[in-house]
């Protein structure tokens, strides 16, 4: 099995809110000081999928990843964990791109690498939540796709997998090659070993500019979007608590049920 597992660098989210600001003129994220980026959650998800299939099936791993300013030691974290290749679409061009054209700029490197059964993607970026690309990918392709995945087996040529629904799940049969999207009902993302680490440090990856892939430059990055950004703010929270008392918890309760009648509340 030749698997494809598409992941992106962002924001850590689990830094403390206070620490994100929004630059308002750009429409940009200002990254938190001190909090170096991560893989996107849900595609360490994929990672480990990709990884249990190569441990049955074997074949390899190839770990697809674009953006500005790529910290190494942060897209390097596939190969640690078992990866075998990682390949960066590192340039200018690429930068500011919604999720057509970041789905676009990706399916035109898979085409590039070739060879391929299985396209893996977390399920939405930790970022910007939209939850499209995988499926652009798949659209752009011509390929089939399965969303929102918790298991993926390969039985006789075909990817058996388990998608979340909101009851339960669904098991689908899809042909390959296909493509299938992560969700963190999957199995955990397994923690590098110290030899994978080491191993990870000496790989370096390859970098492909637009010309690499033959790309449509206005169809890339900001000159590729079909999404136009309107605002983009920090929501401000505020609450009001007020304390309903009464000489007996019957006396509050019933000023209770006043106060909530009175705010529409009940």
């Amino acid at each position: 099995m030749d698997i494809i597992v598409c992941v992106k660098q962002v924001n850590d989210p689990e830094a403390p809110p206070s620490s994100f600001k929004i630059d308002s003129a750009t429409g940009k994220v200002i990254p938190p000081p001190g909090m170096p980026p991560v893989i996107s959650t849900f595609d360490e998800y994929a990672v480990e999928a990709a990884l249990r299939i190569k441990e049955k099936e074997g074949g390899k791993i190839t770990v697809l990843s674009m953006g500005m300013n790529l910290l190494r030691d942060v897209v390097k974290k596939p190969l640690s964990m078992g990866a075998d290749e990682l390949i960066l679409l590192e340039d200018p061009a690429f930068a500011d791109g919604d999720s057509w054209s970041t789905a676009y700029t990706l399916a035109m490197a898979i085409r590039k690498i070739g060879k391929f059964d299985l396209i893996l993607c977390g399920r939405q970026a930790a970022d910007w939540d939209s939850g499209q690309v995988g499926s652009g990918i798949a659209e752009i392709l011509g390929l089939p796709c399965v969303t929102i995945a918790r298991k993926i087996e390969i039985l006789n040529g075909k990817a058996r997998i388990e998608r979340v629904i909101s009851d339960g799940f669904e098991v689908i049969e899809m042909e390959l090659p296909g493509v299938a999207t992560l969700s963190n009902e999957h199995p955990a993302p397994r923690y590098p070993s110290v030899k994978g680490i080491m191993m990870a440090k000496r790989k370096e990856p390859l970098v492909w500019k637009p010309a690499d892939i033959g790309v449509e430059p206005s169809r890339i990055g900001m000159a590729g979007r079909r999404c136009r950004l309107v605002k983009l703010y920090q929501p401000v929270r505020e609450a009001k608590c007020e304390i309903v008392k009464g000489d007996t918890p019957e006396e509050a309760a019933g000023k209770l049920a006043d106060r909530l009648r009175e705010a529409k509340v009940i």
